[in-house]
């Protein structure tokens, strides 16, 4: 099961963190680009070596990386050849990947995202998905979850500022967000692992705290992916509620915070790579020790 494989890994690490790979080409120092050019080639190339050297600053301390499938689909076929040889080349680094894809769609739509996801060039170990459409739109992958020890997130109370508008109506005596986790529960009941976790996990903002702390009671054994810490304002505080008493269950990811670590510096224009590379490992240990340390005095 993919959630025994992310535990063993966070295990192995002491750490819950996920680093974001989202590059923006203007996010990508001169160290980085070297002597490429700005056709889409060089452009997909400038996107990989980026991602390789954050990969390669911070493979060590943390077990997973998240690339938000949008920047590489936004560069066209370099950024999507990009985004695989990313997903290549964390493999080898020890990393499991989860390709933040959000599909969702009928069935037979869902069956073919599922096969691009889950197979060949874009192969993740796990995929958000957006439950909109309904259990057919999620069964599909439900398959690899059990077979090919696969995992998926579904979308249930996202960290933008207008996830309300939609997540927070009434259903009944419930919210939509909370009547939908009751749903992602029971859908993740038969694919439970050795440390009682399910491949079925669910996507919750670390920006709404109070929301966070009750979905996490209301699914104990369901993987949490938090986006939102760091430049969408989430620290520990806030994430430490993620996580059941045995101090598992959630993965908490980071995105800009660790790609622009580097602007810290007094002039990022002219950073190294080496120095490049010291930016993003001491913002994946400060983000390391931040939740560590919330979860420490839960103990």
């Amino acid at each position: 099961m993919f959630a025994d494989r992310l535990i063993e890994k966070i295990k192995e690490k002491g750490n819950p963190s996920v680093m974001g790979l989202d590059p923006r080409p203007e996010m990508i120092p001169r160290c980085i680009w070297g002597d490429l050019g700005d056709s889409d080639q060089d452009t997909g190339l400038a996107v990989f070596r980026f991602n390789r050297a954050l990969i390669d600053a911070v493979y060590d301390i943390i077990p997973a990386v998240k690339l938000q499938i949008a920047f590489y689909e936004a560069l066209g076929l370099e950024g999507l050849r990009a985004y695989g040889r990313t997903i290549d080349y964390a493999r080898e680094r020890g990393l499991l990947v989860i390709g933040d894809v959000k599909r969702g769609d009928i069935s037979s739509t869902a069956e073919a995202y599922r096969r691009a996801h889950f197979n060949g060039y874009m192969e993740c170990d796990a995929i958000t998905l957006n439950p909109f459409l309904g259990y057919d739109s999620i069964q599909p992958f439900l398959q690899s979850c059990s077979r090919d020890g696969k995992g998926i997130y579904i979308l249930v109370k996202t960290s933008n500022p207008s996830s309300g508008d939609l997540q927070d109506l009434r259903v009944a005596d419930e919210y939509l967000y909370q009547y939908l986790a009751k749903k992602v529960s029971d859908w993740g009941n038969p694919y439970k692992g050795k440390y009682g976790y399910s491949a079925v996990g669910a996507v919750v903002g670390a920006t709404y705290p109070e929301e966070l702390m009750n979905l996490r009671d209301i699914m104990p054994h369901t993987p949490l992916l938090v986006p939102g810490y760091g430049a969408q304002g989430g620290n520990g505080s806030h994430v430490v509620h993620a996580f059941n008493s045995d101090g598992l269950g959630a993965l908490i990811n980071s995105s800009r915070k660790i790609m622009g670590a580097y602007m810290k510096a007094e002039k990022p224009e002219n950073v190294t790579g080496q120095e490049f590379r010291e930016y993003a490992r001491a913002e994946a240990l400060r983000m390391k020790q931040d939740i560590v340390g919330e979860l420490a005095k839960r103990s």
